[in-house]
């Protein structure tokens, strides 16, 4: 028998995260999270944070919901969650404009096959029940696509992004809302990217019935953490009657975790999995934060900030093509166009860490979370001229970091 081997300590840098998330966490975050005490999961300080957690959930989610909570994990856990109660058959029309609502949809044809479907291409099911509307790279999906489907196919359930990070497309959530209500479809959200960043409440929008986010964007936390989730009553009857094909991450049996049983907020909830004393010290102290600042406050933050990174990137004669306020999609001038990963590399190897889009035509991605200052936005834009000078593009970026000033000398002065 040879020698175990024992690699050095692993030492990872600082970096800065201007990518479309995970995002940059608060170090007030992070300081709840490595102080927290050794701690089993049914501490009584332990279930006091998850209550209190699930009571500031339903603020920054503007929902009186009573199923509303954090599933432990990433984004992709709350989402498996909302979509936990679609089962086989079920008619689902799905729409997909980026990545991440494709793998939304996929995750859909998965949960809806049969089980023949599934056993004919295990990885890529294509279910009878289960109507998939694409809408091409760096298009929003509307109102009007979204009334015009739900028409023809009359599902049970429609799904898509409020806020497609793959392509930095803000979707019509009223739309959507509208034609769920006039349908009968109950809508299925992923909010992974607006939650903590836009300012609305989910009960505006009466035709959606399922809402899942992330821990690491708007809300600023650990990307392992707790993903928010928030259903209706309405989902959850549904549930009741279909139930699902999953454990841990059955809505039902998740809730009572964090004292939600039988519809009721219950002093003491059930075991269901091993909650992180550390989790959920860091979530609860994200949620506080937020709620500080308040949604509405750290929406205009993030409109402000992305204004000026939009302004200085088109300076540099980049074209942006995204409509979210917490990340800025763009092309390249047209004398770098097709070198997109070669200076995404560049930049990350720098510790610069921003993104490309990950699905057809390539594009930039720059975020802007958690990063929500002047120092921050200039050091982002300065390493982005920087990055297009090393390839050639010739920009000078005296006149770019001047317009970014006036940018913020422009809100100094209006206070």
């Amino acid at each position: 028998m040879t020698d175990a081997t024992i690699f050095p300590q692993l030492e990872i840098p600082d970096t800065l995260a201007a990518g479309p998330g995970p995002g940059n966490t608060d170090l007030r975050v992070l300081q709840r999270f490595a102080s927290a005490g050794v701690a089993d999961h049914m501490q009584a300080d332990v279930l006091r944070g998850m209550i209190e957690a699930k009571l500031m959930l339903r603020q920054v989610m503007g929902t009186r919901n009573i199923h509303t909570f954090g599933v432990a994990g990433t984004g992709w856990s709350g989402l498996d969650t909302l979509f936990s109660a679609v089962m086989p058959g079920d008619k689902v029309v799905a729409f997909v404009n980026g990545t991440f609502s494709g793998i939304d949809g996929l995750t859909l044809r998965m949960k809806a096959a049969t089980a023949e479907e599934l056993a004919a291409a295990p990885l890529d099911p294509k279910p009878a029940s289960v109507v998939v509307v694409s809408v091409p790279h760096g298009q929003s999906v509307t109102g009007e696509i979204v009334e015009k489907a739900l028409a023809e196919h009359k599902p049970k359930w429609a799904a898509m992004a409020h806020w497609e990070t793959g392509s930095g497309r803000i979707n019509d959530i009223q739309g959507f809302s509208d034609a769920c209500e006039k349908h009968g479809a109950m809508g299925l959200v992923d909010a992974v990217s607006s939650l903590g960043v836009e300012d609305f409440s989910i009960d505006d929008y009466p035709g959606v019935a399922g809402w899942a986010s992330c821990p690491q964007k708007g809300i600023c936390c650990l990307p392992l953490t707790y993903a928010p989730v928030s259903f209706t009553d309405r989902y959850i009857d549904s549930l009741k009657k279909s139930g699902a094909r999953t454990f841990v991450h059955h809505p039902i049996l998740e809730a009572r975790h964090w004292g939600i049983i039988d519809g009721k907020d219950v002093e003491k909830g059930a075991y269901h999995r091993t909650h992180s004393a550390y989790a959920v010290a860091a979530f609860h102290e994200a949620l506080r934060i937020l709620l500080q600042q308040s949604v509405a406050g750290r929406a205009r933050s993030y409109a402000f900030h992305e204004a000026a990174l939009r302004d200085a990137v088109t300076a540099m004669g980049c074209k942006v093509t995204s409509n979210m306020t917490s990340l800025v999609v763009l092309n390249l001038p047209p004398a770098l166009a097709g070198r997109e990963a070669e200076l995404v590399a560049s930049c990350r190897a720098k510790g610069f860490g921003i993104w490309p889009t990950l699905s057809e035509p390539v594009q930039v991605r720059i975020g802007i979370l958690n990063l929500l200052n002047q120092r921050a936005i200039t050091d982002i834009v300065t390493r982005f001229a920087a990055a297009l000078n090393d390839m050639g593009a010739g920009i000078d970026t005296g006149p770019v970091l001047e317009g970014l000033q006036r940018h913020y000398d422009t809100a100094v002065a209006a206070e």
